[in-house]
C-alpha cells in the first residue's frame, strides 16, 4: 500500500487505494488507520484522500544518510575496474548537467576532467546521453526547448534539439550511449544507465578507454626512435565488443543492490 501511494502523482482515494492493491474496502480502512497512527501516511479529509505521512519522509531521509548511491555503488565501480583496467564513473543528472559522484581509476591511466564534483553538459557526455535516451519526450522537451539550452563554448558534441534526438534515438536503439574525443581528446566512454524500478534512470556507469592500443616500453621507444605516430586503433565497436557486457554487469549490480528484494 505505501508502495502504490508513493507512486501516485497526488494524494489518492481509498477506492482506488483498494481497487489498485485488489484489498478488501474494510482491510483498506484498518491499514490506513494503523498507517496514519503511526505517521507513514495522513488523511486529507477535505479531498477525502490520502498522502505519505512525515514517518515515510523521515525513513526516506534515513536511508539517504545511510546508504547513498554512492556507498551501494562503490564496490560494483571498483571491481568494474578491476575486470577492465580502465577508470569507471558513476554520474547523475542535475537539470542538463551530469555530476561525477564516484571515480575508479584504473592504475597508470591517465588522469581525466571527470573528478567527483565536477559537472558538464548532459548531451555532451556519454554519461548524459545513457540518462537522457531513458527520458520521455516531454521530459526531454522540457529540459532542452530550443538553442539556448547548448553551450556555445564547447566546440564537440550535437549542438541543436534534433540532433540531439537523433542520436539519442541511436543510443536507444544500440542499447548504450557514447562519445569519443568529445570530453577528453585521445579518449573514448560508453555507458548504460542505473535504472530504478520503474524504469527510470538514477545514475548512469560510464568506462573510459583509450583511442590508442596499449605498446610493450620496448615498443613505445621503438616507435619513438623511429618517429612512427601511433595510429587510432580503438573504434566504437571495439569498445562495444570488449566493453559493454562489462559496463552493462555492473549497472545491473547497482540497480540490483537499490532493490534487494527482486
Amino acid at each position: 500500500m505505501l508502495r502504490y501511494i508513493a507512486s501516485q502523482a497526488g494524494p489518492v482515494g481509498a477506492a482506488s487505494i483498494a481497487r489498485d492493491v485488489e484489498l478488501p474496502r474494510s482491510t483498506t480502512y484498518h491499514l490506513l488507520s494503523a498507517l496514519i497512527d503511526d505517521g507513514f501516511v495522513v488523511h486529507l479529509p477535505e479531498e477525502r484522500k490520502y498522502a505519505l505521512g512525515v514517518t515515510a519522509h523521515e525513513l526516506g531521509t534515513g536511508y539517504s544518510r545511510q546508504v547513498p548511491l554512492q556507498r551501494l555503488a562503490r564496490f560494483p565501480m571498483a571491481q568494474l575496474v578491476e575486470r577492465s583496467r580502465r577508470t569507471a564513473h558513476l554520474a547523475v543528472m542535475h537539470g542538463r548537467e551530469v555530476i561525477y559522484v564516484i571515480e575508479e581509476r584504473a592504475k597508470r591511466q591517465a588522469t581525466l576532467v571527470t573528478n567527483p564534483g565536477v559537472r558538464l553538459p548532459a548531451h555532451l557526455t556519454a554519461s548524459g546521453r545513457a540518462m537522457l535516451a531513458t527520458m520521455p519526450a516531454e521530459q526531454l522537451d522540457a529540459l532542452y526547448p530550443g538553442p539556448e539550452a547548448f553551450p556555445q563554448r564547447y566546440e564537440n558534441g550535437v549542438h541543436s534539439v534534433q540532433a540531439l534526438k537523433e542520436l539519442l534515438a541511436l543510443v536507444r536503439e544500440r542499447g548504450f550511449s557514447w562519445e569519443e574525443d568529445e570530453v577528453t581528446n585521445g579518449f573514448s566512454s560508453l555507458a548504460v544507465p542505473v535504472l530504478d524500478r520503474s524504469g527510470h534512470a538514477l545514475a548512469s556507469v560510464t568506462l573510459t578507454v583509450s583511442n590508442r592500443p596499449a605498446l610493450s616500453p620496448a615498443a613505445a621507444a621503438k616507435n619513438a626512435l623511429e618517429g612512427v605516430i601511433q595510429e587510432r586503433a580503438v573504434q566504437l565497436e571495439d569498445l562495444k565488443t570488449q566493453w559493454l557486457p562489462e559496463v552493462n554487469r555492473c549497472a545491473r549490480e547497482i540497480s540490483r543492490r537499490l532493490r534487494p528484494n527482486i
